[in-house]
């Protein structure tokens, strides 16, 4: 039997396809290419940021679901920046704030988790050491990696707002990341271009030796507390000591004799479970894939249980988040009668955090599987002077008033999009998958799994076809899809097109794997750099 991996990363996919060569499980692949993504995709994921992991244990039933999440810091106050509020992003992306200081710089900085959830997923499932799984990552940051014309356009590329920051904006605002990611002329790199960054790469050496625990407790933590203190972070070296991982963070649905196990809240599970119960009703396949009637119903379904989502979704260890309603089947029902009935669906705004994060998928050939989200929303730009990561930026993804489910507290999770997803058909994985996003990740892990359970596609078509995501406002629409279709559709929603024609919502990595022969596939998203391998 195979094994296979997918990732937006090509050299996150080799070192994570090198280990299951040697004999690894999906667990050790899935870290081990998770560290290299750190590298090569700095302002995308790494150490200072936060992971969320699905995965699937041979001979075990169902899912296990552990979030690394990042945390605001124990400073913060519900009502302190009310009066720095200037309007929300009219992307979603979060609420604009004067100085930016929930989205760059050392205020928008959160306890990271990405650390504790690595080590506790290798310790727990994987066969290999962390000293080994670190060590594809050292050589990268070392001996440098490729800059591709992805990253190297995405450092071009302006920010959509004056009140915004692009990528680039984040790295001149650090003097630290200025001399890692600008060239001496002050210039970003550009494609075909090699970085090097041995600070990072000292850094993860120093936790290979030292072992995780001294991101927390050691002295890494030490060296990072002096340096946030000292900047006016809200996060304090109590937070790093106390910080604790989420257990038991799986919520399950079903969908046509499937099984579905995703993310629980604050996550995107919760939401896509609803918009594949009101999809359930309907013949989709007699409707056509993107036919008009298929696009106006999807993003009736995604409108619907994002008008659920909205008000509700919270960090459920500080606010009632009413998961089990949002997923019944009775709350179908009721939106199919809605939806039916041609009545308006208003969605209240919720900032939805940022869409730069990244995803690794493995399978392996024990029967393992793997979904595992994690990223650094933006990233802050900030680098502790000598450690060479930068830290999260995930401030941003709180709502900026007091007295919301999703205002700041001290120590508190805010909500994501992101949905690391296991299907099922008859307590064998069939699908394993997710993306980066923010909040269309769950759009668009819904929709592949449609293309795959309904059309009968591939995981690689069914990442391919186009797609739409419907939150609030207008069906938006990949410039693939034809305008004559869009007409139609326009005859009872507004539809438009983004600019893009692959990429511009999530971008899902998926395996899949048939239960009878153990054959595995995978799919990588045509609108990033990944590939998958299977080996």
């Amino acid at each position: 039997m195979p094994n296979a991996i997918v990732a937006p990363q090509p050299a996150a996919v080799e070192a994570g396809a090198k280990v299951l060569m040697r004999g690894g499980n999906a667990v050790d692949a899935a870290v081990t290419a998770a560290f290299v993504q750190a590298i090569v995709d700095p302002q995308m994921c790494g150490i200072g940021g936060y992971a969320l992991v699905n995965l699937h244990l041979a001979g075990q039933p169902g899912s296990i679901g552990l979030d690394a999440p990042a945390l605001a810091g124990s400073l913060v106050r519900p009502d302190m920046w009310e009066d720095r509020i200037i309007r929300p992003n009219p992307d979603g992306w979060g609420y604009f704030l004067q100085g930016k200081v929930n989205d760059a710089g050392y205020t928008s900085i959160c306890t990271p988790g990405w650390v504790a959830g690595m080590a506790a997923i290798l310790e727990r499932w994987g066969t290999i050491s962390w000293a080994d799984a670190i060590a594809p990552a050292v050589r990268v940051a070392d001996e440098g990696w490729l800059v591709s014309d992805l990253t190297a356009n995405r450092w071009k590329r302006k920010a959509g707002y004056p009140e915004a920051c692009s990528l680039l904006d984040y790295i001149l605002s650090n003097t630290e990341a200025r001399s890692v990611y600008l060239k001496p002329n002050g210039e970003p790199y550009d494609m075909g271009e090699t970085i090097r960054n041995p600070d990072y790469a000292a850094t993860l050496r120093h936790l290979a030796e030292s072992g995780p625990d001294d991101f927390y407790h050691g002295d890494l933590a030490r060296r990072m507390a002096v340096d946030l203190q000292s900047n006016g972070s809200f996060v304090t070296a109590d937070d790093l000591a106390g910080y604790t991982l989420r257990e038991e963070m799986s919520v399950t649905g079903s969908y046509r004799g499937h099984t579905i196990t995703s993310a629980a809240a604050p996550h995107g599970g919760p939401t896509l479970i609803a918009m594949l119960n009101i999809l359930e009703g309907y013949d989709l396949a007699a409707l056509g894939h993107n036919s008009p009637d298929y696009i106006y119903l999807l993003g009736m379904a995604m409108k619907a249980a994002f008008a659920d989502r909205n008000p509700h979704m919270a960090d459920p260890q500080f606010d009632d988040v009413p998961q089990a309603w949002m997923i019944s089947k009775e709350r179908a029902a009721y939106w199919r009668g809605h939806i039916d009935a041609g009545k308006p669906i208003d969605v209240a705004f919720t900032p939805t955090g940022t869409p730069t994060t990244t995803q690794v998928t493995t399978a392996d050939a024990q029967g393992n599987c793997v979904s595992l989200t994690h990223s650094l929303g933006a990233s802050s730009g900030v680098i502790t002077p000598g450690l060479g990561f930068m830290y999260n930026n995930s401030m941003i993804n709180f709502h900026p008033w007091a007295g919301h489910p999703n205002s700041y507290a001290p120590r508190k999770g805010r909500t994501t999009g992101m949905t690391p997803t296991i299907v099922y058909r008859d307590d064998q994985p069939v699908l394993a998958l997710g993306a980066p996003g923010a909040t269309r990740i769950i759009t668009s892990v819904l929709q592949v799994i449609l293309n795959v359970l309904d059309f009968g596609m591939t995981p690689q078509e069914a990442t391919y076809a186009p797609r739409i995501d419907a939150q609030a406002g207008a069906i938006r629409c990949h410039l693939r899809i034809p305008e004559y279709v869009l007409n139609e559709v326009r005859r009872r929603h507004p539809a438009v097109y983004i600019p893009q024609s692959h990429g511009g919502f999530g971008l899902v990595h998926a395996i899949a794997i048939d239960p009878a022969t153990g054959a595995m596939a995978g799919g990588a998203d045509t609108g990033g750099d990944g590939m998958a391998l299977v080996v």
